[in-house]
This record gives C-alpha cells, sequence and structure tokens, in this order.
C-alpha cells in the first residue's frame, strides 16, 4: 500500500525532528487528532516511523528512509530534476551515475540521449539503460547489497577510479549547511566522494526535504560541487551554496 500525500510529506517532515508531535501535525494539515493518529499508525506498522510519547520519531540516523519508500517519495520533485540533469548532459558524454532514487529518475531521463558512456554500481540504473541501443554501460564490481540494489566496497572504488568521466551524478540522504553533504551509509559516502574525484563536472541531486536531515556520514563539503539540481530552497541555504560557488538550478513543475 502507497502512503497517501499526507504521510509523506509528515514522513519527510519527521526526518527532521527529534520529536515531532500530534500536536503540531493536527495544526499544519488542519485534520482531527484522530486523522493524525491513523496516518502515525499506518507510519509505525510499516517501520517508517518510531511512536514517542505525543508524537513521533525518526526510525535512526544512522538509516535511511527503506529503500522501497524512497522510491516514490517525492516523485514530481525527483522527475523534474532529472529533466533539467538530462537536458545538461550533451550526447557522446560519459557519465557516472551513482546511488540512490533520484539518481534512478535521472537515468529515465536520459534514455533518448545518443552514444553516452554510463558507468553505475546502481543496479536499477544499470536495468533502465541497458534496454537503450545508444547508450553503453558498465557496472561496478562490489559487493551487492540486496535491499539498496547497488554495489559497494573496495572493489566498487578501485572500479571507480580506473576511469574519469566528464559528469558524476551523485544524491544523497542529507544536506548541511554546516557540513555540506551527507549520507547515512559510510560505504555509500565513500562511493560518493570517489565519483566526485573522478569527475570534470559534479552533478549533485537532492530535493528540498534532504535539508536538516540527521544523515551521519560526511560526504563532502559543498564546494566539491559544481551544480546543485533541486526542487526549492531556502534563502539561508542560498546563501550557503552561493558562498561555496555552488551553481544552483531550481527545478519546478513550471519549468
Amino acid at each position: 500500500m502507497s502512503l497517501n500525500a499526507r504521510q509523506n510529506e509528515i514522513l519527510n517532515w519527521v526526518q527532521q525532528c527529534d520529536l515531532l508531535k500530534v500536536e503540531e501535525m493536527v495544526d499544519r494539515f488542519g485534520v482531527s487528532s484522530q486523522t493524525i493518529r491513523k496516518d502515525v499508525n499506518q507510519l509505525a506498522e510499516r517501520n517508517l516511523v518510531r511512536r514517542q510519547h505525543g508524537g513521533i520519531a525518526p526510525v535512526s540516523t544512522a538509516e535511511n528512509i527503506p529503500f522501497s519508500q524512497r522510491q516514490h517519495l517525492n516523485g514530481l520533485a525527483k522527475e523534474q530534476i532529472a529533466k533539467r540533469v538530462a537536458n545538461a548532459i550533451p550526447n557522446g558524454s560519459s557519465i557516472f551515475l551513482g546511488i540512490g532514487t533520484t539518481v534512478e529518475y535521472v537515468a529515465k531521463a536520459l534514455q533518448k540521449h545518443q552514444g553516452l558512456q554510463v558507468f553505475t554500481n546502481n543496479i536499477t540504473v544499470a536495468t533502465i539503460l541497458g534496454q537503450c541501443d545508444g547508450i553503453a554501460v558498465r557496472m561496478t564490481a562490489g559487493k551487492l547489497r540486496h535491499q539498496h540494489h547497488d554495489l559497494v566496497g573496495d572493489e566498487t572504488l578501485e572500479s571507480i577510479r580506473r576511469y574519469y568521466f566528464d559528469y558524476g551524478v551523485v544524491g544523497c540522504g542529507g544536506l548541511s549547511e554546516t557540513q555540506g553533504v551527507l549520507d547515512f551509509d559510510p560505504d555509500e559516502a565513500t562511493v560518493s566522494r570517489t565519483i566526485i574525484d573522478q569527475s570534470r563536472h559534479v552533478f549533485l541531486v537532492a530535493d528540498q526535504h534532504k535539508w536538516c536531515r540527521k544523515a551521519v556520514a560526511v560526504v563532502t563539503p559543498f564546494s566539491r560541487i559544481e551544480r546543485l539540481f533541486t526542487d526549492h530552497l531556502s534563502d539561508t541555504s542560498s546563501a550557503c551554496l552561493v558562498s561555496n560557488q555552488v551553481s544552483v538550478e531550481l527545478c519546478t513543475s513550471s519549468l
């Protein structure tokens, strides 16, 4: 069963809080406490949140939302981000597409490109683009993470370091104005850092809900990112990126 729009928003909201109270959700959504408690029960039953006295909390700061739920979370924003990334990548380029569901949306948006050389450790990306005649796909070696549909570890890093890509496209678990790009898993963070090291141009894809998420592994400061593709930015986040010379592409449904 998929989540409704309010439940999706609650799930995004709670990732930025130590405790999200029922009363706060009632005020924000203008519904009854009974309705909110029903939402909370459904989220908790699917192990997406932890019940706390008077509200809910994230399941863990060391783990991301389950992959199966992230695939559909903030789907419209991810689609718009992916379209803009695809428009910025010319035919005939070499690209590394990294870990994450937003990166998978980018793969879908690239399907009509021609002459691309795509490298990836993301099994879903390889499946999507492996069906396209005009695109050559190479996968890294590495340790398979069944729940995440990707490859990580020393063999993955060694595979990436054999090449120097025109474009590296990476996702993230969180964004911090003080720490930069974050992720939940140290292996994922190491893979993303290596992609950044081995790419001429670095594109970060992240919807607005990644800000202030309590991911634990530091990937890189913003100064290593050339362009951020996102759907919305606060004034303070925008100022932070400008100070780090990051070019920002705001991607909305009106574009």
